[in-house]
């Protein structure tokens, strides 16, 4: 009943129900966009070839985020994924180049005016760049190009086609942000991934349906439950640091009063670098074997290409989860400074009670960091290679992806991002939220945050 009555309310609020519609539709026209083939391509040869590959390798993990376009060889067979790859490229330079670093911290509403003007124009050269790789790709498959068609009408023609189709994307996520709920960009990605998933219950329900392990279906359906609940709790998992505002007088100089000094905390989250540490090293992972393969000739199969490209053998997956737990550290460290939280309690009068300001708070959030920084990428590490388990043991291949990875992590925190936005609709309303006790938390808690008084 309660979830009938959350539904009622939120399509009760005018502005709430708009903006719901609104996604929906552009989402809508996303995902039609993902079966409209480039000229000249034959989708039968196309399903043939991606029939015989395997859905774990990387060329498959593209497809799953794209939705199927991928595959497809559809108008929007890129997606968002040289918008994904700007964004972090433009992230990094902020780190280390001082220009970029004068955009984001000091130059306000101009610098990120400027930032996204550079991110989109590097887009456009990244979307380049990958639509003459995916096109090469396609024409590498036998029969999958049409022999009617002069091949550079064809190279002409599709590569505008591929980067006008991630550049309306792009901008279909731009609008939902501005006008619909939510983060555009990761609903796009989400709704691509998500449009996968009854195709991979149906795949694996037939499976053991045939093999009469019906009950085994059940066992992994409640597994996979239990792996999202853990993700959703390791996502929102916060570690608290008391701090407390100094005395403030009230009244005259000669009858002035102390008033009472407020308590409040600084919200540390355990997974501070979300899913960032997994792209890095899968990326890491593909990219040898990729050259490896290509500079010597040799086989995937091979000594030196094998452990690059057998996901099931212990050394890639050990190799694999030190990367993850290696670049959790290494990006908390980019994004968290703990001396800018210890600079931000000194201009707010604030202070963490047995703890002199200044350098000494920086170390004490700097240490705190380090110690919860740990379980968090032993976490995502175990995340990370959980996909390889589960096809290991047994899962389709196709199922096994959504056991964990990019994939997994994705879809909960964008659920959980855009259940955040929907909950304070709720709260501004004056209805009850979407859970009884407590508030929603997405992944957005980053920087300097002053949280809610307990």
């Amino acid at each position: 009943m309660k979830l009938f009555t959350v539904l009622q309310n939120i399509w009760s609020i005018k502005e709430l129900r708009q903006r719901i519609l609104f996604t929906l539709a552009l989402l809508l026209i996303y995902r039609v966009g993902t079966f409209v083939v480039l000229p000249g391509v034959v989708p039968a040869a196309l399903a043939k070839n991606a029939s015989n590959r395997s859905a774990n390798d990387l060329l498959g993990l593209i497809n799953v985020f794209t939705g199927g376009a991928f595959d497809n060889a559809a108008i929007f067979a890129l997606g968002v994924m040289p918008y994904i790859t700007a964004s972090i490229i433009v992230q990094l330079l902020g780190f280390a180049v001082p220009y970029f670093q004068r955009l984001q911290t000091k130059e306000g509403e101009s610098g990120r005016k400027r930032l996204n003007q550079i991110t989109r124009m590097l887009t456009i050269a990244i979307t380049l760049v990958q639509g003459g790789g995916y096109l090469q790709l396609v024409r590498s498959i036998p029969g999958a190009v049409s022999p009617d068609i002069p091949d550079g009408l064809f190279w002409f023609t599709n590569i505008i086609i591929l980067t006008a189709g991630t550049i309306f994307c792009m901008w279909l996520g731009e609008r939902i942000t501005d006008k619909g709920v939510g983060n555009g960009i990761s609903l796009i990605i989400q709704a691509g991934i998500i449009a996968r998933l009854p195709q991979a219950f149906v795949f694996e329900f037939q499976k053991l349906f045939g093999d009469n392990k019906l009950l085994i279906f059940f066992v992994e359906l409640a597994l996979f439950f239990l792996i999202v609940m853990a993700t959703i709790l390791v996502i929102q998992g916060v570690r608290r640091i008391p701090i407390q505002f100094a005395k403030r007088m009230v009244g005259r100089s000669g009858g002035a009063l102390p008033t009472a000094s407020a308590r409040d905390y600084l919200p540390l989250k355990v997974n501070s670098a979300g899913v960032m540490p997994i792209i890095f090293a899968q990326a890491l992972m593909f990219l040898p074997a990729t050259a490896l393969q290509y500079m010597s000739g040799e086989d995937a199969n091979t000594g030196r290409i094998h452990m690059f490209n057998d996901i099931y053998s212990f050394g890639y997956n050990a190799l694999f989860f030190l990367l993850i737990v290696v670049f959790t550290y290494v990006y908390t460290a980019l994004m968290i400074n703990p001396q800018n939280y210890a600079e931000y309690l000194k201009r707010s009068n604030a202070f963490i009670p047995g703890v002199k300001p200044g350098e000494a708070t920086s170390e004490y959030i700097d240490n705190i960091m380090t110690r919860i920084t740990l379980p968090g990428a032993i976490f995502l590490g175990f995340i990370g290679i959980l996909p390889s388990i589960a096809a290991s043991l047994g899962v389709n291949q196709q199922f096994a992806l959504f056991f964990g990875g990019t994939t997994l992590l994705i879809m909960v925190g964008v659920a959980l991002d855009t259940l955040q936005v929907i909950e304070s609709y709720l709260l501004t309303q004056k209805y009850d939220g979407l859970i009884k006790s407590g508030r929603i938390q997405g992944r957005s808690t980053s920087g300097v945050q002053v949280g809610q008084p307990q």
